[in-house]
This record gives C-alpha cells, structure tokens and sequence, in this order.
C-alpha cells in the first residue's frame, strides 16, 4: 500500500472513529480525523487528503450540505458512512457529489476494499501511457475528453466533473456504443462488482447527463439501453 495516501476521517462517535484510525493505518495509510465539519474544511485547506470518509450526523453540520461544500473547491473522493440508511439519503449523497455510500454498521474489510479499489483505479488510469492515439484524448463534436488531465470540455469551456463522473463518462466514451450493465460498470470504475449498489450508476449518470447533454431528458451521448445498461451513443 502506498503511505503516501492520505485519509481524512469525518466521525464524531469517538468509538468509531478509533477503530478506523487503526485500522486504516494498519492498512497503511496516514490518517488525519475530526468530529465535525469545521474542522473538516479546515483540513482540507491544509492537510490536502487523498480520500475522505464523512460521517452524514455531525454536530455542528449536516453531512450532505458539508459533501456539496467540498465539492465546491475540491474532487477528493468522498465515501458517506451512515446510519440512515434509506435510499433517499444515498441518492442524496451521491447526488451532491459523493463518491461512495456505506451504511453503519459496516465491514472494515470492505471499507478498506473499497477505499483500495479507488485508488488502484486512479493509479491504473494515471499511469497509463499518455499518447493521443492511445485514447487518451477523446473528441466527439462539441466534447472532449482530456484523460491525461482529467478535463472534459463542451465547446471549448471546461467543465467540473468528480473524479468517478470523469472516469465513468471516460470509460463509456472510451468503448463507444459498447453497452454496459450496471454491474459491469461498478466493477470497471469502482473495482466491487460484488459489493456495489446499482443505484449508485444511476445517480452518476443522471449527474453526468445534466453537466453533458443539451437535453438531459432526451440525452444524446449517455444513452440507457433498456432492460440492459448504458452506452455512450456515436452515430
């Protein structure tokens, strides 16, 4: 595991919040924490982490408006742990930005799983060779796609995806008018097939239709393909 990555833990329940500290750093990563979501902001401003674990009840903030405030200066991955564990929490979560979605109690091992999936994800896409012609830049019409830099621009004005919006639109693009069930796609961007929640897809390409398309509601690129999964449609 690479120590170099950095995690910042957003749990004010000090009980679990030490278990993952140990945990995590036994792992080996490097782990800052706070209770609240002041001190996460604050953080993120001078300790730069490389994955966030935010805990949706904190005292002083609710979790999902802290998740939208992160999202407005930073795409560091953001995974929600929670005890309310209703679908409209998780879509809401992932709706304003992120990345992942666990519901207490959780599994240490699949935490970590997931968390080691990501950034073997991220290092698998970055260290790729960086030749044009090795799909790298992609060009349809009105949109590029940048995978050196992770930019995505629509008529020549870049626009703000999360790293997991970029890499699954960048996967779509990539195996153009391939189509791709739900959990093809879990397993390609977030590496756990087996773990994963479907739902999650769907959140992500409602999100990434409305930064892409003319008419989300009509989409042009980003197609369902009824009954089976997505594609991203070049005619």
């Amino acid at each position: 595991m690479n120590s170099t990555k950095k995690i910042l833990i957003v749990e004010d329940e000090q009980d679990i919040s030490r278990i993952l500290m140990q945990y995590l750093t036994n792992a080996g990563y490097e782990i800052a924490y706070t209770g609240n979501g002041a001190g996460c902001l604050q953080l993120m401003a001078t300790w730069h982490p490389d994955y966030i674990i935010l805990d949706l009840m904190l005292p002083d903030m609710d979790g999902i408006e802290l998740c939208r405030q992160i999202r407005e200066c930073a795409d560091t991955p953001i995974l929600i742990l929670s005890a309310r564990g209703s679908d409209t929490d998780k879509v809401m979560g992932l709706g304003f930005g992120a990345d992942d979605y666990m519901t207490k109690p959780f599994s240490l091992s699949e935490l970590t799983a997931r968390i080691g999936a990501h950034f073997r994800r991220y290092d698998s896409m970055a260290n790729q060779p960086s030749a044009r012609n090795n799909k790298d830049f992609l060009q349809f019409g009105y949109l590029t796609i940048d995978k050196k830099a992770y930019r995505v621009c629509l008529n020549g004005q870049e626009i703000s995806l999360s790293a997991k919006e970029f890499e699954l639109l960048y996967y779509l693009a990539a195996n153009r008018n391939q189509v791709f069930t739900k959990s093809q796609l879990l397993d390609a961007v977030w590496g756990y097939e087996s773990v994963g929640d479907d739902n999650t897809v769907t959140v992500y390409v409602r999100r990434i239709r409305e930064k892409i398309e003319v008419d989300p509601s009509k989409p042009s690129l980003v197609k369902t393909v009824w009954g089976v999964g997505y594609k991203f449609s070049v005619t």
